[in-house]
């Protein structure tokens, strides 16, 4: 099994930053082998993918509505003591980014799914960011 932890959230003004951070635990964890993506949901709508890292460096992938504004990396040390995290850091914030914020992986490659909700097999249990006008 896998655990996820989000942190970082909370409240900021429009055009503000906010960094979230997904600390995954679990033997069987292996980030250099999973897709690491964060998703959000705002009520009422369906859970939507933000962004995802892939295998190897550049393997990145964005929403359109947060390309240029959002970067998704990999923590540095990530392979020791189930300290395995990655990052969401979110640049020029607006009140349409208002959402509980999930981080998800799964084993293998991002590839064309990885928006998709049903591509994922674990999940974090959400943090939530709200941008205020």
């Amino acid at each position: 099994q896998v655990q996820l932890v989000e942190s970082g959230g909370g409240s900021v003004q429009a055009g503000g930053s906010l960094r979230l951070s997904c600390e995954a635990s679990g033997s069987i964890f292996n980030p250099m082998r999973y897709c690491l993506a964060w998703f959000r949901q705002t009520p009422g709508k369906e859970r939507e993918g933000v962004a995802a890292i892939g295998l190897r460096p550049g393997w990145t992938y964005y929403a359109d509505s947060v390309e240029e504004r959002f970067t998704i990396s990999r923590g540095q040390d990530n392979a020791k003591d189930g300290k395995n995290t990655w990052y969401l850091q979110m640049n020029s914030l607006t009140t349409e980014d208002t959402a509980m914020y999930y981080c998800a992986t799964d084993p293998g490659p991002c590839g064309s799914r990885w928006s998709a909700r049903s591509a994922y097999t674990y999940w974090g249990q959400g943090t939530q960011v709200t941008v205020s006008s």
